[in-house]
């Protein structure tokens, strides 16, 4: 989500670090401040761990503060700039929101410490990547969350299906098998464009490139519309409407009504599903999305947080030593156990074996990508053409004309301002 120009020189880094002001023991505890958003972390983790940082780290005063999703961005923007009063050290913030805060040119470059400390090398692609700009890092991946295969177990066993699938043909096969009467192999609604992007990734296509500058919409590429083949081939093994997301109407709602096989959703969503119907309490399963082969699971896209720090912030030092706490093996644990959510490295998917959504989505994670790093994107999300598109091909529609349409919109509204 950005246009940007960056300066990697590492004199930026010893600036930042220098002018910050640091109080002496004299002048009493050195408050940090850290800002969490709401849902991110229960009460419990965050009580427990500004304990043991202020243990750790004498001197320190760890002032966490809990911020909302709605108007975000403005106040993120306004500790960037230095206006508006507010001031923090560490901010979290998600994935998909890092470009444009990099293109205000207010956040600090932590490259280095990420080849020093965090152990860049086995981050999560879909949490880092967002996060950087010609190769200088300046978000930190804090945790992920991803989509996953729900299913109704009961569905499976009478179908004759002891195992999920292991690749995309024997997904299409089992769901063939799940199609029949009044039952859905699978609920998939025309327009979950997220879904669409994983598909369209694992055939090694994209939404948008960036050529040197000017961005293009790419759904009519042919790796693209491979993936809309399959989107659409798989769509047709159920009754999902054409022209609707995920959430009109809600398709926990819809799966929990006991004549739906599968959804393609956050595992997090078991719960509505058991709250809308608790006969199937403990008949749920999960597994990741299947992949072109059986090796790896498929391409999904990753959501989650990462942690910036402001360009100003007052205590560079304390909150390396804050995101360095965040994200060691031992918070990282209890973070991801305690919220059922993914760790921030492959290396340590296995904090979350035993929780079978959780572990379906660190399996999918470990593939996961996100959106076009432009700071426009979230522009094009609410336009959102890739939705329209979706429905001109499952509605018969010519599915190169349908994407070229929706790739010069993308373009016009990436390119928008330069």
């Amino acid at each position: 989500m950005r246009l940007l120009a960056v300066c990697t020189a590492l004199a930026a880094a010893a600036a930042l670090t220098g002018c910050s002001q640091h109080a002496g023991p004299a002048d009493g505890p050195q408050k940090v401040t850290l800002w969490l958003m709401k849902g991110s972390a229960s009460e419990a983790f965050v009580t427990h761990f500004t304990a043991a940082f202020e243990k750790d780290h004498p001197g320190v005063d760890l002032d966490v503060r809990i911020q909302e999703w709605t108007g975000i961005g403005e106040k993120v923007n306004a500790v960037l700039s230095g206006k508006g009063g507010e001031s923090a050290d560490v901010i979290e913030v998600g994935n998909t929101q890092v470009a444009q805060y990099i293109e205000t040119g207010g956040l600090s470059e932590l490259t280095l410490e990420g080849l020093r400390r965090w152990g860049h090398q086995d981050w999560l692609e879909g949490l880092a990547d967002p996060a950087s700009i010609d190769g200088a890092q300046y978000g930190v991946p804090w945790y992920a969350a991803n989509r996953v295969v729900i299913y109704n177990k009961d569905l499976f066993g009478a179908a004759g299906i002891k195992n999920p699938p292991r690749n995309r043909q024997e997904w299409i096969q089992d769901t063939q098998k799940l199609d029949k009467g009044e039952q859905q192999g699978i609920y998939l609604p025309g327009q979950n464009w997220y879904v669409l992007a994983g598909f369209i990734w694992d055939e090694g296509g994209d939404l948008a490139v960036d050529n040197a500058g000017k961005w293009s919409g790419a759904l009519d590429d042919e790796k693209a519309l491979a993936g809309m083949e399959f989107y659409k081939q798989l769509q047709a093994l159920g009754n999902g409407p054409r022209d609707a997301d995920e959430e009109t109407p809600p398709q926990a709602e819809v799966f929990a009504r006991g004549q739906v096989a599968q959804i393609i959703a956050p595992p997090g969503q078991a719960a509505a599903i058991e709250a809308a119907n608790p006969a199937l309490k403990g008949r749920l399963g999960f597994f990741p999305v299947p992949g072109k082969t059986s090796d790896k699971p498929g391409a999904v896209f990753t959501g989650g947080s990462v942690l910036i720090v402001p360009a100003r912030a007052a205590q560079r030092e304390h909150a390396i030593d804050v995101i360095t706490a965040l994200v060691s093996e031992e918070w990282q644990t209890e973070l991801a156990r305690t919220m059922s959510c993914v760790p921030n490295k492959t290396t340590l998917a296995h904090v979350v074996e035993g929780n079978e959504g959780a572990a379906s989505m660190a399996a999918g994670a470990a593939q996961g990508r996100a959106t076009p790093k432009s700071a426009r994107w979230a522009e094009v999300e609410a336009k959102n053409p890739i939705k329209p598109y979706m429905t001109a091909v499952l509605s018969g529609q010519d599915p190169r004309r349908a994407a070229r349409t929706a790739s010069e919109s993308i373009g016009r509204v990436l390119n928008s301002g330069r």
